[in-house]
């Protein structure tokens, strides 16, 4: 068993040797055999230990645990202290994904920090088939029942091929010791019920079952790249790089067999999920839009567009501004001067407003729908959709337009396009904004 899985390791991971490795060690059975593989094999290894404090006195006898260890092997080791059942109810989500985001950011901010190269998990062949009766019962499609991945960018997990009972033998060979979670007994959890109740049924069916699905999961590997490699030979047909979006022809599309799938699974990596959503999009009047944590899918007449949502999208909804404004691509410079009869008003790409007329601070925001102002040279107040419907604006070219207001919420600046009436320079200005691109 030793032999086997060094072979592995250094077959399948040579790229390991002589990196600066990062280990996520919880004291468990798995993650100390990982570690003194990898101290045998002489690797450049960290300890990274995380102290939940949902255990009470078993969570501090786990990191003394690692601690004890880390020096007895002479490794360095990270500990970080987590109040995850306070960071669980801040974030409203549920004790185990608190605890995946503390410790997979904190082990980001460790790589960073400390240069390592990769971190190594030592997720096993029986986490992988739990993850796949998990994903199975969530509806995740193929791409979640082909297991966890051995690579995943910077992650490495080595002992994917192995079972929990190789790892036991390992352990046994070597004399190892380890810390058991009590946590892990309890049915309480999803991935607890797989293991202790449904796996020993399994096992009375086929007593190989493990070996057998690990090889069942390499054919659905298998399967997935061959699908991966037929959708990047569809995609010319309907889907087109424009500069910073992906314009996806529907007319096109839908002469794909299979369209609905192909779409789906060609949007997946950009963070849509929602199977209904995506395809009620496909019927939806021109103007509709699905968002991810990442990107807007927006309809626009007969074609999706696909962009990345702008940074100041993410950033708060109300943004004030001084001295600066910063819309995308496109910096504004803004002074405050007194009048001068001299200025050309007129001059293209450089708007002037009345200061003495502004409530200060100014501030920009993304236009909505009930928005209105009055258009330079016009009385009355008009709303944006319709003036932007005289312009002939597209769909993207609407969602791309800021407004520049001040305080009492009245609009000063259509970005790009007309100051409001209420604000322009007259011969009793005495104080002018100059607003002009850098």
């Amino acid at each position: 068993m030793i032999n086997i899985i060094k072979q592995h390791i250094d077959n399948q991971f040579p790229y390991l040797q002589q990196k600066k490795l990062l280990l996520a060690l919880s004291g468990g059975l798995d993650s100390v055999v990982l570690a003194h593989i990898l101290k045998s094999l002489d690797y450049d290894i960290a300890l990274a230990h995380v102290n939940f404090h949902l255990r009470e006195a078993e969570s501090d006898g786990d990191e003394a645990f690692v601690r004890e260890l880390a020096s007895k092997w002479q490794v360095p080791v990270f500990v970080h202290q987590a109040q995850t059942q306070q960071f669980a109810d801040e974030k409203k989500i549920s004790i185990q994904m608190a605890a995946r985001d503390i410790r997979y950011q904190w082990f980001s901010e460790l790589m960073q920090q400390h240069k390592f190269q990769y971190l190594l998990t030592a997720h096993h062949l029986d986490d992988n088939i739990e993850t796949f009766f998990i994903n199975l019962n969530r509806k995740s499609g193929l791409e979640g029942l082909i297991g966890i991945p051995a690579k995943n960018a910077k992650i490495i997990r080595p002992l994917l091929p192995f079972s929990r009972s190789e790892l036991m033998q390992y352990a046994t060979e070597n004399q190892l010791t380890w810390r058991e979670d009590s946590s892990n007994a309890s049915v309480k959890y999803e991935r607890n019920k797989i293991r202790h109740q449904l796996f020993p049924v399994l096992e009375s069916i086929n007593p190989d079952f493990r070996r057998d699905f690990r090889k069942s999961m390499e054919y659905l590997n298998h399967a997935n790249t061959l699908i991966k490699d037929y959708l990047n030979v569809l995609k010319p047909q309907f889907w087109h790089q424009k500069q910073s979006e992906v314009h996806i022809y529907l007319m096109e599309l839908k002469k794909v067999n299979h369209y609905e799938y192909v779409l789906f699974e060609l949007l997946k990596p950009y963070g849509f999920t929602d199977w209904q959503s995506i395809f009620e999009l496909i019927e939806a009047q021109s103007g509709k839009k699905i968002v991810s944590d990442t990107h807007i899918l927006l309809k626009d007449r007969m074609k999706f567009v696909l962009t990345e949502i702008p940074q100041e999208d993410k950033c708060e909804d109300r943004m004030v501004v001084d001295n600066h404004i910063q819309v995308g691509d496109l910096s504004y410079k803004v002074e405050r001067l007194p009048y001068d009869a001299n200025i050309n008003f007129k001059k293209k790409g450089i708007e002037y407003l009345d200061a003495e007329k502004v409530a200060f601070p100014m501030y920009k925001k993304r236009w909505e729908d009930g928005d209105a102002f009055i258009p330079l040279g016009m009385k009355g107040n008009k709303k944006l959709s319709d003036y932007f419907r005289d312009l002939k604006l597209s769909v993207i070219e609407k969602r791309k337009i800021w407004l520049l207001c001040d305080a009492q919420n009245r609009i000063l600046w259509v970005m790009g396009y007309r100051i409001d009436e209420r604000f322009k320079v007259t011969e009793q200005t005495n104080e002018i904004i100059k607003i002009q691109p850098l």
